[in-house]
């Protein structure tokens, strides 16, 4: 049963009601789409001719309904916003699909293009609690799928814990010279020069980070095969699908990323043995058992808005691993790799890792969506594309009410906007979970008014 609402916030919306201000009010909340944890800001916006200097609008925090203006706080991560992090995910999902079977500016030739989908995982640091095959652990046990011992160490004191905060601090970096390699190997296959493979072959992909249960970073990645100008360009057509599984295999495993020097012989850093590697053929769901690019799209996304909580650890920085870790829901095996990352962090010789800044992300601080320049559409260009659209939403909503919007290349925004706080009030999380969301454009002032 849910809890009873607030007595403050119903009298604050009782008394919106009671002088006309509701609907503004509401507009302003739906706008939000759901956001959990909007930006609160203070300011003024001034819209003024470009040629007259006539200020045409003025806004200020005061004339708004909540008295300040809230912007979508735009987290992927979804234990933070919902919401937002939905938006992110399916954005994630149109960027990968774009890249597999055309839209978004990208022909549809582009799916008969040489791809594969890869999975590159961290090497072992001890044995951990697993299912092999569904079968018995080590330990002994038949372990259940969602037993919380699993990626647990069997014997944490002989877990190699700080290897395994490296590993995910040089994750980003080991990625990087594989990529090198890839060309590289691939130029080899070719009979060509590194430079000269660039006139005739380019290597595009599309990546995501998960956390296996271990707390270990691995990689999800398309990997595709175009032509010199990339997704529109076709590839020779000695690139094949099998040259490119033969050299992504050659080059996971001689890429390697030089790490510190600690107590002894430096580290290094390579990908772990399970290298998984399936080539996409059909383009859709044909129900056969070939891998589709619209259930490899769905996957990275379905990744893109997780981060290390998914391994029993927390989803914000952390500023005192004593005071932060107390009353926390994580897991033993995350406790540790935290409090080595904030061990680790406090070395001299380690301070371009800010380890203590990613310990909540044990030790990871790369993106954890990433893509080459030429795979396909960016997300900056799809919030664009929505942007416009909601615009134009609001252009069509003012004309109706008879206050038309000045043609924008007509007019200079001068605004002023400085931060207030995050998160909602009680009396708009009230309204806020009884009105559907709204999908105009994120946080800008209703145009209507």
């Amino acid at each position: 049963m849910p809890a009873p609402a607030p007595l403050g916030a119903i009298r604050h919306l009782a008394t919106l009601a009671r002088y006309g201000n509701l609907s503004s009010y509401a507009r302003q909340i739906q706008r939000l789409g759901g956001c959990e944890r909007p930006v609160r800001m203070e300011g003024h916006r001034l819209d003024v001719h470009a040629a007259t200097g006539e200020i045409v609008r003025e806004i200020t925090d005061r004339d708004l309904p909540a008295g300040q203006l809230l912007i979508r706080c735009n987290n992927r991560r979804a234990t933070r916003c919902a919401s937002c992090a939905e938006v992110y995910r399916k954005d994630t999902f149109h960027l990968v699909t774009a890249g597999l079977s055309g839209g978004k500016g990208i022909g549809p030739a582009v799916s008969r293009h040489p791809r594969v989908f890869a999975t590159f995982t961290a090497p072992s640091f001890g044995p951990v609690h697993n299912r092999p095959g569904g079968g018995r652990c080590r330990c002994g046990r038949l372990h259940a799928e969602d037993d919380p011992a699993l990626g647990t160490p069997l014997d944490p004191d002989r877990y190699d814990y700080r290897a395994a905060v490296l590993w995910n601090a040089h994750a980003g970096a080991l990625w990087g010279r594989f990529t090198t390699y890839l060309r590289q190997q691939l130029a080899s296959r070719a009979g060509v020069t590194r430079s000269a493979l660039r006139h005739c072959l380019k290597v595009s992909y599309a990546k995501v980070a998960e956390y296996q249960r271990r707390g270990a970073v691995h990689f999800h990645a398309v990997i595709r095969l175009d032509g010199p100008d990339g997704a529109e360009d076709t590839p020779p057509a000695w690139a094949t699908t099998e040259l490119l599984t033969d050299a992504i295999r050659s080059a996971a495993r001689l890429a390697e990323a030089p790490g510190p020097v600690l107590d002894g012989p430096a580290y290094a850093f390579r990908f772990g043995e399970q290298l998984d590697i399936r080539p996409i053929r059909s383009a859709d769901f044909a129900g056969t058992s070939e891998l589709s690019s619209r259930a490899v799209a769905a996957y990275i996304a379905k990744y893109a808005t997780k981060g290390a909580e998914t391994a029993g650890t927390l989803d914000r920085p952390i500023r005192n691993p004593v005071t932060d870790l107390i009353g926390s829901n994580v897991t033993d095996h995350a406790r540790r790799m935290i409090l080595t990352c904030w061990h680790l962090g406090a070395q001299p010789e380690l301070e371009d890792l800010r380890l203590r800044k990613w310990a909540h992300m044990l030790g990871f601080r790369g993106h954890f969506s990433t893509k080459s320049r030429a795979y396909s559409v960016t997300l900056g260009a799809l919030r664009q594309e929505r942007a416009d659209h909601n615009e134009a939403l609001a252009r069509a909503r003012a004309a109706e009410a008879g206050h038309p919007l000045p043609d924008p290349d007509t007019v200079l925004v001068l605004s002023h906007w400085r931060f207030a706080g995050t998160g909602l009030t009680d009396a708009e999380a009230l309204f806020a979970s009884s009105q559907p969301a709204s999908h105009d454009a994120e946080g800008e002032p209703d145009r209507a008014q």
